[in-house]
């Protein structure tokens, strides 16, 4: 079987499906991964075809817009427009990059920037396929989607009102809906627009949704229709033959456990300022700490600091003692497994999500919005979740149910049960 797998974004939305990609090539099947250039090799190290698509996140939020969009931060309204601007640049890139994709396909497995024209695709080709989410995408009484940022609708309003949004999108055009038109239009297909595609696939019994997080981080809601499951994360790859610095490996020899922090791919022109922050912070807080520079090229000073490239999170945060992070789905995913307490700083999107999570389970003291991070609320948080010996202890019962997970094996199980010409 032919499985092509299509993501786009940044690290975080690459690596999970280059681990999955990897199993599913490991189970039999032929695997090609579309994604950007700039994770061609990572595709290519875990023996799958790469395949080219839109979508250099780096450079977006690396421009004049996209540091607009991040300072803008993780406010309601200002994020939920942020949301739909990047959504919209990115509606406007993929569809020629999707189709080309999907060329010889026998499924097509979609992260959600090519997943409205992913959908189109697999329905104009009557092929196969399903939605891979790496955060909560489906509607439920249980708590308001990530994508929405906003935590007190109440059940109702937590299950109804992004269903009203997607009618309301139905029955009026918006500049979003022309890219996904025009898209339809070249696919022969009827021409409805954004909402309704959504709205189209959230009730599909014959498309699949399924979530690669750990349902012990957050379960699964009661009140989703079959075919959407929560079934663990999909991990990235560890680098064959990685072995880590000399430098890195004698710092944390020479003392107690450290302290990560590390932002991620999020970007920022205030990287100083950050740097400053940060290294403030861990003087107050008075512990050593390894600095991941990341895509915001953070680096803080210190006698008992070291900063450090990419450097796999499986093998770095079990050896830390606790981790500050920018609470991306993967981040937030690898600090859970390693069973160490974390301190979300949430950015943009789904973050602020994953932020409240940690806090909900015990694994953190608290969190701070990036826009509001200052030396002394950070040093605050590293002590309690360094001292406090219930962070750990809780962290440590949530990571032995996530390592029995695997995600991976639900989506490849799955591919072995066609119906009515989809997947369950």
């Amino acid at each position: 079987m032919k499985v092509v797998i299509i993501t786009s974004g940044s690290r975080g939305d690459v690596a999970p499906y280059a681990g999955l990609g990897s199993r599913l090539k490991a189970a039999g099947h032929s695997v090609a991964i579309a994604t950007q250039e700039a994770f061609a090799d990572t595709v290519r190290d875990v023996g799958c075809e790469y395949r080219w698509i839109p979508g250099d996140t780096r450079t977006l939020l690396g421009s004049e817009q996209g540091q607009e969009w991040q300072q803008r931060g993780t406010g309601r309204l200002g994020s939920m427009r942020t949301n739909l601007q990047m959504g919209m640049r990115l509606l406007e890139e993929m569809g020629k990059g999707v189709l080309a994709a999907a060329e010889g396909a026998d499924v097509l497995l979609l992260q959600r920037t090519a997943l409205w024209h992913g959908y189109l695709v697999a329905k104009a080709m009557g092929i196969p396929g399903m939605a891979l989410e790496l955060f909560p995408s489906v509607p439920t009484a249980d708590f308001a989607l990530p994508s929405f940022d906003v935590r007190f609708l109440g059940r109702w309003g937590n299950r109804n009102i992004p269903r009203l949004a997607m009618a309301a999108l139905s029955r009026i055009k918006t500049p979003m809906d022309r890219p996904i038109r025009d898209f339809q239009q070249q696919l022969g297909l009827p021409v409805s627009g954004l909402g309704a595609v959504r709205a189209e696939m959230l009730q599909d019994k014959d498309w699949p949704i399924y979530h690669g997080y750990s349902p012990t981080v957050v379960p699964r809601p009661a009140d989703w229709r079959p075919g959407v499951e929560v079934v663990g994360n999909w991990w990235p790859p560890y680098p064959q033959g990685w072995q880590p610095p000399r430098e890195l490996a004698d710092f944390l020899e020479a003392g107690p456990p450290p302290v990560f922090v590390g932002f991620g791919s999020m970007t920022g022109s205030a990287g100083r300022q950050l740097a400053e922050t940060v290294s403030a912070a861990l003087r107050r807080a008075k512990v050593r700490a390894v600095v991941q520079a990341g895509w915001s090229d953070l680096a803080a000073t210190g006698d008992d600091v070291i900063t450090i490239g990419d450097t796999p999170h499986e093998w770095l945060f079990p050896r830390m003692a606790a981790v500050v992070h920018h609470a991306g789905a993967g981040t937030t995913g690898a600090g859970v497994r390693a069973g160490t307490p974390a301190i979300p700083v949430p950015v943009l999107g789904d973050q602020p999500f994953w932020s409240e999570r940690l806090v909900t389970l015990g694994v953190s003291p608290g969190w701070t919005p990036m826009k509001k991070l200052s030396a002394e609320r950070l040093a605050t948080l590293i002590q309690q979740a360094v001292t406090d010996p219930s962070y750990r202890q809780r962290a440590a019962a949530i990571a032995e149910h996530v390592r029995a997970e695997d995600g991976s094996d639900r989506v490849i199980q799955a591919l072995h049960r066609p119906r009515r010409g989809s997947l369950t």
